[in-house]
């Protein structure tokens, strides 16, 4: 035996075990550490508003029924709109598209309901063709980039607001999250962790493979109906 293999243990079957076992034990406690921080994150960001003057608010979509908003939808769209008639943008975006089967958008449901709320048409700007969070927020930087915008205040779900500002953030949008605080999938329990384990899914697909949440995509090219506001805010 070479003279520098000797005193080496040999390596058996029980060592090369225990060598796994403590690896497998290294990857748990990290995944379990990861998924604590990041849900801690989620609930953390969720929890305050950060809202400030703005080029915008955009509200994410949300399900609707033939042109009634979802109570989640409602309440994103209620808390939006109170921050637009409080002055604190002079634009109002509304995101989604629609599924096989739908009559409409989602983006087309809550211009109508802004609009029946006091939004003036002239006021809203419309992407509706967005199948994922991460799609209307590409369309969204295209809108903005039309339209000489940089910052939004965004609006959607406390579970949802730290996967929208990252997105945002990632397309060069200034952004800053004021959620709702009446949407259900906040207040009940059970949807509020069906929420969070639909976003640490979300957040682990986007930052492995750059994808969004496994809505279908929607076919189409985005597109901007509105024109010119006033330069007064409403």
């Amino acid at each position: 035996m070479p003279r520098q293999l000797e005193g080496r243990p040999k390596l058996t079957w029980k060592r090369r075990l225990c060598d796994l076992v403590l690896v497998v034990l290294v990857f748990a406690v990290g995944s379990v550490t990861l998924l604590a921080y990041t849900t801690y994150r989620i609930w953390d960001v969720g929890g305050h508003d950060s809202r400030r003057q703005a080029d915008a608010i955009v509200v994410l979509g949300a399900a609707q029924y033939n042109g009634r908003p979802s109570e989640a939808l409602a309440a994103r769209l209620d808390h939006a709109i109170e921050l637009y008639k409080e002055g604190d943008a002079p634009w109002f975006v509304v995101t989604g598209g629609k599924l096989p089967g739908d009559r409409t958008t989602e983006a087309a449901t809550e211009r109508a309901y802004a609009i029946t709320n006091g939004v003036p048409a002239s006021a809203i700007l419309e992407e509706n063709t967005g199948g994922t969070t991460l799609e209307s927020m590409q369309n969204v930087r295209a809108m903005f980039s039309a339209h000489g915008l940089n910052s939004a205040v965004f609006v959607s779900d406390r579970s949802h607001m730290l996967r929208v500002l990252r997105l945002a953030q990632d397309q060069d949008i200034e952004a800053w999250a004021s959620p709702t605080e009446t949407s259900p999938d906040d207040i009940d329990p059970n949807l509020r962790w069906n929420s969070t384990l639909h976003e640490l899914g979300a957040f682990g697909l986007y930052f492995l493979v750059g994808q969004s949440e496994d809505a279908p995509p929607t076919a189409g090219t985005p597109s901007v109906s509105s024109p010119v506001p006033s330069a007064t805010k409403q």
